[in-house]
């Protein structure tokens, strides 16, 4: 069943960059495949789908670790010789590579270790061959949007452009951890459903703060990348944030034509399906495939398409689907990330309240009993393998004493958040580590309680990943959750709500409360703990509201000013 999930949602991926009619006609140009040989001489299984006529051609390269071909349980739409038909359309070579220790290819798969250097030997190959015309671009989504990036990050010399959708910035903390808490479901759950099951013991017998994850690291290489990368990100997307980052630390820090020539969209969408009762409309899709080739074409053909006049950013704004007349539920368009805001705070007070009125003296806090052997569930967020995702409903967590609901009363007005999201709670305990969960939720009036965003932190790291500070009995300390970003409008009559947990599971891995490293030993116990929201510690949700002047929507997309 992971396997399934896996595989659809790589299928979701695939479907939003490729058109049906290319997933379904036959190709007819030149297929063959090969076997290229890496610089340590590993022998990549290679597919190489030319276009009818005479070349040489511009060759798009997709290196990936689902199968080149799309056989038997890992056939998606997209894979194998159907892929290459928009491109022939379009004038292009494809290659796609099955990656070291994956389908065909030889060598030990080790998910992303080799893939810098022989994403750099496959894009060298590619242009010394005679039907190409020397110039390559990378592409690809989630996996092998990460072979794209890494690839970049040694900067290959006929590597002219690439387009990136799904990716991390920072494999250690988009993928494997976040505040410093693993990410269960994702990789567990994904290396399980790739047959490498076996890997997990080794991922978790690392410490978080371990060197060797520091070439997954793509954020402190973007000095070296030298192209211009179309990102392409979803505000449910288990790497929101890492297309984000990789957008903005390239258009600002990137090497060569990098700086200055990256695009952004972000929409509404998770990695795979979005389940639950929100629908957002038809106007919120998008053609991924034609701004693929727009990009592409400009940069590799020269062609004055237009797409460089364009805002650097396209992002969709999400609001009540069910209200015709709420606003959000459009396009809009700016030049840099995040947009002009205001950073609202909104603090957690007793009887569960949430406003912008700062605290009042006197201690005040909730307490709870945190059992690890009886976690919250996950119901929605950013996940990949749980059934759900996006924004479900938190009612199916059922009341219970370790989950706590702050609420504002019901907006008088439209609140419009754009941006990045934390949380500082103050917190005690009496265990010697603990884990804190935050969630910013959207309330309808119906009742329907909308998850938005989340994120957990682990608070032995809450002050940096590379210090590990164990609690203190009676010690109440300040953390940060980082929520990452999103783009939202709370409607008139709605509530915004923070939800405050310790566990969320299968999402994120139960803290055993020991203050022993990731999954060390089976014991666990109960946590006593607190969050304080008065005078002196002053809990609350960092909002980024939106009050611009808009211009008229055109075409469907609002542009910023």
């Amino acid at each position: 069943m992971r396997k399934i999930r896996a595989v659809l949602a790589l299928a979701w991926a695939l479907a939003v960059l490729l058109p049906a009619a290319a997933q379904q006609a036959e190709f007819k140009g030149t297929f063959r495949e090969e076997m290229v040989a890496m610089r340590d001489g590993v022998k990549l299984a290679t597919n190489i789908l030319l276009p009818e006529g005479q070349g040489p051609w511009p060759v798009v390269l997709q290196r990936t670790p689902y199968g080149k071909d799309g056989r038997g349980k890992d056939k998606v739409p997209g894979s194998g010789r159907s892929q290459g038909i928009p491109y022939a359309a379009r004038g292009y070579a494809l290659v796609i590579q099955d990656t070291r220790g994956t389908g065909r290819s030889e060598g030990q798969s080790i998910p992303f270790r080799m893939d810098q250097y022989d994403g750099y030997d496959a894009v060298e190959w590619a242009a010394r061959q005679p039907w190409c015309n020397g110039r390559v671009a990378m592409v690809g989504a989630s996996a092998l949007g990460i072979t794209t990036t890494l690839a970049a990050t040694l900067a290959p010399p006929h590597l002219v452009c690439g387009f990136a959708a799904v990716t991390p910035a920072d494999i250690r903390r988009d993928t494997l951890y976040s505040g410093g808490v693993y990410r269960k479901e994702l990789n567990d759950g994904w290396l399980k459903s790739q047959g490498k099951a076996e890997q997990i013991a080794e991922i978790v017998s690392r410490s978080i703060s371990d060197p060797f994850w520091n070439w997954r690291d793509i954020v402190s290489q973007h000095p070296k990348i030298q192209i211009p990368i179309y990102h392409v990100g979803g505000w449910y997307d288990i790497f929101a944030q890492g297309s984000i980052d990789n957008f903005v630390g390239l258009q600002v820090n990137g090497g060569g034509r990098a700086a200055g020539n990256q695009k952004l969209l972000m929409g509404p969408f998770a990695h795979g399906p979005m389940m639950g009762n929100i629908r957002y409309p038809e106007s919120s899709h998008f053609d991924g495939m034609e701004i693929q080739f727009r990009w592409l074409d400009y940069w590799m053909k020269g062609t004055q398409n237009g797409i460089m006049d364009e805002p650097a950013v396209r992002y969709y704004v999400m609001g009540d689907p069910l209200d015709p007349g709420a606003p959000g539920n459009e396009w809009r368009t700016c030049d840099s990330w995040p947009p002009p805001s205001k950073v609202t705070a909104y603090y957690l007070h007793p009887k569960k309240k949430l406003s912008e009125d700062f605290p009042a003296e006197g201690e005040s806090c909730e307490e709870y009993r945190y059992d690890p052997k009886n976690p919250v569930p996950t119901v929605g967020g950013q996940t990949l393998m749980v059934q759900g995702r996006g924004p479900m409903d938190q009612r199916a967590i059922p009341e219970r004493s370790d989950y706590l609901r702050f609420e504002t009363s019901a907006l008088a007005r439209p609140v419009e958040v754009t941006g990045r999201v934390y949380v500082d709670l103050w917190v005690e305990t009496d265990a010697p580590d603990t884990d804190f969960m935050a969630k910013l939720v959207d309330v309808y009036p119906d009742g329907n309680e909308a998850l938005v965003t989340d994120a957990p932190a682990r608070l032995r790291y809450r002050e940096g990943l590379d210090k590990e500070l164990p609690m203190k009995a009676g010690e109440i300390v300040r953390v940060r959750l980082d929520l990452w970003s999103t783009s939202l409008v709370f409607n008139k009559g709605h509530r915004i709500a923070v939800h405050v947990t310790s566990s969320n599971d299968p999402r994120f891995d139960p803290n055993p409360n020991t203050g022993k490293r990731l999954r060390q030993d089976a014991e666990t116990r109960v946590a006593v703990n607190r969050v304080h929201h008065d005078a002196l510690h002053p809990s609350r949700i960092l909002l980024p509201v939106v009050r611009v002047p808009r211009v008229p929507s055109v075409n469907g997309v609002t542009s910023e000013k």
